[in-house]
């Protein structure tokens, strides 16, 4: 069965709530830049009181290694997510924790250079110049032709929504889906009843 993730949680309601719909993981943006992002603090007193067995996930983007170990630590992450421009150097320094690198597609994907990145899993978004992620557009899901050739699990994201949601897992057959912007209300506000809808639909594929 498909797995879910909801990225973007910045209070406790909201990450309580969408464990209640069936979330699988939980994302955190640690990236100052942008709209969703929250403190490691209040992060890892949500974490806390969460007490459901879900998948906690840091999102970083160009973090120092210092500060992820941090983050992670306070956080009791169980997944770090790379979203900016990590070498594959850099994502070997986290032997013992899972590493997801995201990459931003504008075309279709290198396979030689994405297995440079010897991570637990890859993550595909849409590119933008302007953010690093939550832009809440589609890429072509073409790009990603024969996706199991990666040897990793995927995780698909940009502009997915309870309409269209089911066609990329068709297409891509990913082993996670995952949502941000398209199931809020505003900026950093989870709209409940899209999470719920979002996340029954996605489990059908």
């Amino acid at each position: 069965m498909i797995k879910v993730k909801i990225c973007g949680i910045t209070n406790l309601k909201d990450a309580l709530a969408c464990v209640d719909a069936g979330a699988d993981a939980l994302g955190f943006v640690f990236y100052r830049k942008s709209s969703r992002y929250i403190e490691p603090g209040k992060a890892a007193a949500i974490i806390k009181k969460i007490g459901a067995p879900v998948v906690k996930v840091g999102i970083f983007v160009n973090a120092k290694e210092a500060d992820i170990r941090k983050t992670a630590k306070a956080c009791r992450l169980d997944m770090l997510q790379f979203h900016g421009d990590e070498s594959p150097e850099f994502c070997r320094r986290f032997k013992g924790l899972k590493v997801i690198k995201a990459f931003r597609l504008k075309g279709r994907i290198n396979k030689k250079e994405i297995a440079e990145y010897d991570t637990f899993a890859y993550l595909f978004d849409t590119f933008s110049k302007r953010k690093a992620g939550g832009t809440g557009r589609v890429f072509n899901w073409k790009f990603l032709s024969v996706p199991g050739k990666l040897k990793r699990p995927v995780f698909l994201s940009g502009g997915l929504t309870e309409k269209n949601v089911l066609k990329a897992i068709e297409c891509v057959r990913p082993k996670w889906v995952d949502a941000s912007s398209s199931v809020e209300k505003i900026k950093g506000k989870k709209d409940i009843e899209k999470v719920r809808r979002f996340i029954e639909k996605a489990k059908e594929g």
